[in-house]
């Protein structure tokens, strides 16, 4: 019996990001899926920087949905994720560069694990940098509380680790609590169980929201670190978030822990959350200095 042809929906959400976007694209076209076929799917969320027209000129081969407003990262792209009936979907950050060969390497490793319903790949900065959110434990209070303070990226193992998946390697492969919303390849008839992503969430945790129900439906999560795309870390959100960015991100964060970590914990619910919101604080008033430093 001859096999499926391979498919591949990617799937780029974009919002006032037009270089990098661009730079998206056009690695796209350099370093496509090369054994089976592939689309592009840009939702832009009225971006007024010129990014439509600029997508329509450069890259017309794309299917361009427009938005009237900025509807966040889960909502734009459950509108592609609703109409697709690909094999596979790559949701992809715009601020993230393909590599020679990338993508088939990542299909081949979904193509040869049945039971992996998301795969995310190695992801570096432009000078190189391993970005170590490629691949990621779910929080818990005491890991969350080491990584933004600096403790948990000084060691290398143990609880205070955790939130960056120590256990395995950047250029290894295995299983991992979640992956990073930069590149997640997820399989459709995975997704068909677990759901979309929680349009609850405006933009940030969204993707580990979506990693932890996969698990809940006993789809597994791998991390490859043979295959590599580059990401710009801060490309779309900017070096300094905005108001809403920053509060989106922090309400992200109770969001999350109320849906999976908080029931019947009322004493330690009230200290996670006057943490995120010291942690607000602490994170808009970094922001607003910053800001003023660049203006």
């Amino acid at each position: 019996m001859e096999a499926p042809p391979r498919r591949l929906d990617v799937v780029i959400v974009s919002y006032r990001c037009r270089e990098l976007l661009v730079a998206c694209l056009a690695s796209l076209e350099r370093h496509p899926l090369r054994r089976g076929s592939m689309s592009v799917h840009v939702v832009d969320n009225a971006s007024d920087d010129g990014t439509v027209d600029e997508v329509r000129l450069r890259f017309p081969s794309v299917e361009l949905s427009e938005l009237p407003d900025n509807a966040g990262f889960a909502l734009a792209n459950n509108l592609v994720l609703r109409a697709t009936d690909a094999p596979y979907v790559l949701l992809l950050n715009p601020d993230t560069e393909a590599t020679e060969g990338a993508l088939d390497h990542m299909v081949d490793a979904m193509e040869s694990r049945p039971d992996v319903g998301m795969a995310g790949c190695r992801l570096v900065q432009r000078d190189g940098t391993f970005d170590h959110a490629a691949k990621r434990s779910f929080p818990t209070p005491l890991s969350a509380l080491a990584h933004f303070t600096g403790v948990g990226g000084k060691v290398r193992s143990g609880t205070l680790a955790g939130y960056r998946a120590p256990d395995v390697d950047e250029h290894g492969s295995g299983v991992v609590d979640a992956v990073n919303g930069a590149f997640m390849l997820v399989r459709r008839s995975a997704m068909e169980q677990v759901g979309l992503l929680d349009e609850g969430y405006w933009l940030y945790m969204e993707d580990l929201d979506w990693c932890y129900r996969f698990h809940e439906k006993g789809w597994k999560v791998w991390y490859d670190g043979a295959a590599t795309f580059v990401h710009v870390k801060g490309g779309t959100s900017g070096q300094h978030r905005a108001v809403r960015q920053n509060v989106a991100f922090h309400r992200g964060m109770g969001r999350f822990y109320r849906k999976f970590q908080g029931h019947g914990r009322p004493f330690e619910a009230a200290a996670v959350y006057t943490g995120i919101g010291v942690k607000l604080a602490l994170s808009m008033t970094r922001s607003s200095i910053g800001r003023r430093r660049l203006g």
